[in-house]
């Protein structure tokens, strides 16, 4: 279970670092997009503050120490100071045990997506949160979305993470605007501008979603890892003290026993009989 972990770990980080090629190519699409609209405003739409949509990642299986309670706790937190209401808020759990916790604290989920079993399983999950998120905005009027998750820090220790993803980020936007393009040949394109900006920001909101998917995935076999790690402290040091106490009980009897010989040889010598033949 160990090694397994640990594989798991590594093929989710390889997962992230695929996608900044990928990020990369989608940030100089928008560059060379934005460039062409100078007048365009980002973001005419402002999102509204009283209610949101929030995709909550958990775990499916166990072992994996507090890594759901923390997300939890932290999630909850979070749209708590963003001062929504639990009742305008619509939910999508990752995970069987995360949509436990959540109904446990009161939240109501909506949705419940399960979690992927490898890097090849996390692309169909992205397009089912992707269906869910355009229906939030589509029936319910939601453009302000959040992720949370739990994110790997170092060796095998995790921390909760959480994205703005919706409405975009204005000065990010405007930012790959100004950026200078890193060759003298500018690019240009054909096609319909509204359908190509809106074909790159769909690709910006998958890479994200990827991106909280894997992290996630990482983030719970390395708390699985930990955790088998702290077992399997536990049973050396509860090894270490048995064998201690067997030693400790084995002494005993053989001193009681040593001692009875040595009682016995005292009352026959005081009885003037010999104890030898």
């Amino acid at each position: 279970m160990k090694a397994l972990a640990a594989v798991n770990i590594r093929q989710y980080e390889r997962a992230v670092e695929s996608l900044q090629d990928y990020s990369r190519a989608v940030e100089m699409g928008l560059q060379v997009v934005l460039r062409d609209r100078p007048d365009f405003t980002v973001g005419a739409q402002p999102a509204p503050h009283d209610r949101l949509g929030a995709v909550i990642f958990g775990t499916d299986q166990g072992m994996a120490g507090a890594l759901n309670e923390q997300v939890l706790s932290y999630a909850m937190a979070a749209m708590d100071d963003l001062n929504v209401k639990r009742e305008d808020r619509a939910v999508m759990a990752v995970g069987e045990r995360m949509m436990g916790h959540l109904e446990g604290a009161g939240q109501t989920v909506e949705t419940v997506s399960p979690v992927p079993s490898s890097v090849g399983g996390i692309t169909p999950r992205v397009q089912d949160a992707l269906m869910t998120i355009e229906t939030w905005n589509r029936e319910q009027g939601l453009n302000q979305i959040y992720l949370f998750y739990g994110r790997e820090t170092s060796g095998a220790a995790s921390e909760p993470h959480t994205v703005h993803l919706l409405p975009l980020d204005q000065e990010w936007l405007l930012s790959l605007r100004e950026q200078s393009w890193p060759s003298r040949v500018l690019p240009c394109f054909t096609m319909d501008w509204d359908s190509l900006f809106s074909s790159l920001i769909h690709e910006y909101l998958f890479i994200s979603l990827f991106r909280a998917f894997a992290e996630s995935l990482a983030s719970e076999n390395a708390s699985r890892l930990a955790s088998m790690q702290g077992a399997e402290r536990n049973i050396e040091e509860m090894l270490t003290e048995l064998h201690a106490n067997f030693q400790q009980q084995r002494q005993m009897s053989i001193t009681e026993e040593l001692l009875d010989i040595v009682a016995g040889f005292e009352a026959l010598s005081k009885n003037g009989r010999s104890p030898m033949p």
